[in-house]
């Protein structure tokens, strides 16, 4: 009989919740009474959107970063004209729906508990599911991993999570039990970590687990707990969340016992607050990779991915020239050089330098000075992270700190060695000059 280990090594095994100060959350906020099944709040980094109404058509409150604006709905002018496709295909009310990452599939769950997955542009049925033992309530596509998600209940009216195959919806990958509660699981999935984040209607809790390809599938981390159950919840974008603290998401609880939104942070814990490249993978941008008609004509295409590394987008807007050609004596120096030069700048992390560096024209380097100057606020990179607020942020940019400059120091080392060797190649040249 072999023995399987209990606990499942994992990186995100300690990422623990932390709910924001009072100061920083939205307090007096009119949210909706209504006891359907929604989230009742979208988010990005720039809004924050609650539902307070649902009759008469609703209306919701837009919470901007620093106005406050009230949308009224009850408008006569037509927003948005005629649908493009109409699916038809569901006999009840549709529960949930679900992109994949390229847009060609769309999944669905019904009141009848089933779940589809259909051709959005066609509106015809490729998958649907005939299991009996899970109720489907929401669907979830997992990222690039070919499988769904979905919440509901057992035979046994327990609260469910199941995985399933997107090829195959016959009989589900894993379920699992969670408890005997009422209120519906809204699942929410973190592509870039893996992580599977499950919030449930009237809790105080939130679950996550890890999700692989690999058996178990559904790896159980921990969960964040609070006495404060949340009427609905928004989720923060990616590219909005606070790489500084290693925040990898961020969730805005809707407590209507308190007319609160209360921001909860999920923060892996690291000694180091420089940016850990290793729980920040290249995430999706806010650009579309494709237009509406280029998707309506069958075209397919993942997310326009970019770097959460704080300035990684800022390119300098002026292109470096050669202000004279090259001396042919300049050009002669012996490709070895050449290459150890290119290789050092590479393991520095840097872009592969020339050994005859460029010669830009003053205006252009006067300019780029002034541009990186108006980065810098008291001292600050304003796109690395803001200023220490308590005694502990300060000591741990202290340390920041020396540690980068000690890998200057190993930096300017190599450059002076770097310098003597070419001071030697230069010599040699003109040696064997003189001799001929």
């Amino acid at each position: 009989m072999s023995w399987n280990p209990q606990y499942r090594s994992s990186k995100f095994r300690h990422v623990f919740g932390k709910p924001a100060s009072k100061e920083n959350c939205y307090d007096s906020v009119p949210i909706t009474h209504s006891v359907h099944d929604n989230h009742f709040c979208a988010v990005n980094p720039h809004f924050i959107a609650v539902v307070t109404e649902c009759a008469g058509g609703g209306a919701f409150l837009v919470i901007p970063l620093h106005q406050v604006m009230i949308w009224n709905l009850d408008t006569k002018e037509a927003v948005i004209m005629s649908p493009v496709k109409t699916i038809d295909c569901h006999q009840d009310v549709i529960l949930s729906m679900s992109f994949n990452t390229n847009g060609s599939l769309l999944a669905t769950t019904c009141k009848d508990r089933k779940i589809r997955i259909l051709d959005p542009r066609a509106g015809t049925v490729l998958q649907e599911a005939s299991y009996k033992g899970h109720r489907a309530n929401k669907v979830l596509f997992l990222g690039n991993l070919k499988k769904l998600l979905s919440t509901g209940t057992s035979r046994w009216n327990n609260r469910q999570i199941a995985l399933w195959d997107q090829d195959d919806l016959s009989v589900p990958l894993t379920e699992e039990d969670l408890d005997g509660s009422s209120g519906v699981l809204f699942p929410f999935y973190d592509v870039d970590t893996n992580m599977l984040y499950v919030v449930g209607k009237g809790d105080g809790n939130i679950r996550y687990y890890e999700v692989s390809a690999d058996k178990p599938h559904l790896s159980y981390l921990t969960e964040y707990r609070s006495y404060n159950p949340q009427k609905g919840i928004g989720v923060m974008p990616k590219r909005g969340l606070d790489v500084c603290s290693c925040e990898i998401f961020r969730f805005y609880k809707l407590i209507t016992t308190k007319s609160l939104i209360e921001p909860v942070s999920m923060i892996v814990p690291r000694r180091s607050e420089s940016y850990q490249e290793d729980i920040y993978p290249p995430t999706a941008g806010a650009q579309p990779s494709l237009t509406a008609q280029e998707w309506l004509r069958g075209m397919n295409k993942g997310p326009v991915l970019v770097s959460l590394r704080p300035g990684s987008g800022l390119l300098s807007p002026w292109p470096l020239t050669l202000e004279r050609p090259l001396s042919n004596s300049m050009a002669s120096v012996s490709p070895r050089l050449f290459d150890q030069t290119q290789k050092l700048a590479v393991e520095d992390g840097q872009r592969p330098f020339s050994l005859l560096s460029e010669k830009v024209p003053r205006w252009a380097a006067e300019h780029r000075l002034e541009e990186k100057k108006s980065w810098v606020t008291n001292g600050f990179d304003i796109f690395e992270c803001p200023p220490p607020k308590t005694e502990n942020e300060l000591l741990q940019m202290f340390y920041r700190q020396q540690e980068e400059i000690r890998r200057l120091r190993e930096l300017v080392a190599q450059q002076e060695v770097l310098a003597k060797q070419l001071e030697l190649e230069i010599k040699n040249l003109r040696m064997g000059s003189e001799r001929f």
